[in-house]
């Protein structure tokens, strides 16, 4: 009688942590994106501003207060540069704790999660899983939040579909990775929007982000594997990501 209780309180558990390595995630994307935009202008007005403290600072000067502007402007743009620094690092993502493990396990801790989310939104979820499977040396909780963005995106597309919405998981071991793809029965990612699609801030939702490809990417990236989307023979989209096998 209480094993539903503890399948929805184990679930539960999950669906919290994947939310909170997703805060985490979203905060370095912000912070990386933050800097991106703005180390360049900044930058510029650095260089600017001590170009006319040689051009002023010369035996004959001809503006003082000028001079004195000029150089306020430099102090600033350098302190602005640092403080973007400082942010960085407070979100940067603590080092990422390996251990060895199947992807198929992996997902398999998520599933109830996953058949509770595609339940509520009247989608029918598949999983084809190709054993056996080498197994993979990961951050296990990085890369779960992977599997649920990935999983988010499917589900948010695939409800657009009026008839029988479907997403389906697909696991396949290559030669010297492991395959793990979300493919989503949704209308597919327009031709423009593609090269795009892991930037941050980019997003294609009323009320979206832009933070969840990106920060998935990151965390592929970090853990040397490749992340690509590409369409699907139903019309929809197959997002797939490889991780290498784990060393003997």
């Amino acid at each position: 009688m209480n094993e539903p209780k503890q399948n929805h309180a184990g679930s539960a558990a999950i669906l919290n942590r994947l939310l909170e390595i997703a805060r985490i995630s979203a905060l370095a994307e912000m912070a990386s994106g933050i800097a991106h935009e703005l180390n360049q202008p900044l930058g510029a007005i650095a260089t600017f501003s001590q170009a006319g403290d040689r051009l002023l600072n010369r035996p004959e000067p001809q503006v003082t207060r000028a001079l004195d502007v000029f150089r306020q402007i430099n102090s600033e743009a350098l302190g602005a540069g640092e403080g973007i620094r400082r942010i960085r690092r407070l979100f940067d993502q603590d080092e990422i704790k390996r251990s060895r493990a199947k992807m198929s396990e992996v997902i398999e801790e998520l599933q109830p999660v996953f058949d509770m989310l595609a339940q509520w939104a009247n989608v029918s979820l598949k999983f084809d899983v190709a054993e056996p499977l080498p197994e993979v040396s990961i951050d296990r909780l990085r890369v779960q939040h992977v599997l649920f963005s990935l999983f988010q995106n499917a589900l948010d597309v695939s409800v657009q579909n009026p008839t029988a919405p479907w997403v389906r998981f697909g696991i396949r071991a290559e030669k010297y990775a492991v395959e793990i793809s979300v493919t989503d029965s949704g209308g597919g990612i327009p031709p423009e929007t593609r090269d795009q699609i892991f930037k941050p801030f980019f997003t294609t939702k009323p009320h979206g982000t832009g933070l969840g490809l990106a920060s998935s990417r990151a965390i592929v990236e970090a853990h040397e594997g490749t992340i690509g989307f590409e369409g699907d023979a139903a019309g929809g989209t197959r997002f797939w990501f490889r991780l290498p096998v784990a060393e003997h």
